[in-house]
């Protein structure tokens, strides 16, 4: 897999919630960090994605936002 995208975050798949047109995806990286997205069920079917295979986050993003309290 080659893309030019900068962030690439390797982990995990610990959930797929389907719902009617989306599911979310949550992946769980190596630090024990979990991120998840939002995409259609047909990628996920297309991608062949299951719980406890490998997945990638990909972000790309042109601006990104910092916050303290």
């Amino acid at each position: 897999m080659k893309i030019s995208a900068r962030n690439q975050l390797k982990g995990t798949v610990k959930s797929i919630q389907t719902g009617a047109v989306n599911s979310e995806v949550t992946i769980e990286l190596s630090g024990g960090e979990q991120i998840a997205s939002i995409i259609t069920n047909e990628a996920v079917k297309s991608l062949d994605l299951k719980v406890g295979s490998t997945a990638y986050a990909i972000v790309k993003a042109s601006s990104v936002m910092l916050a303290v309290d």
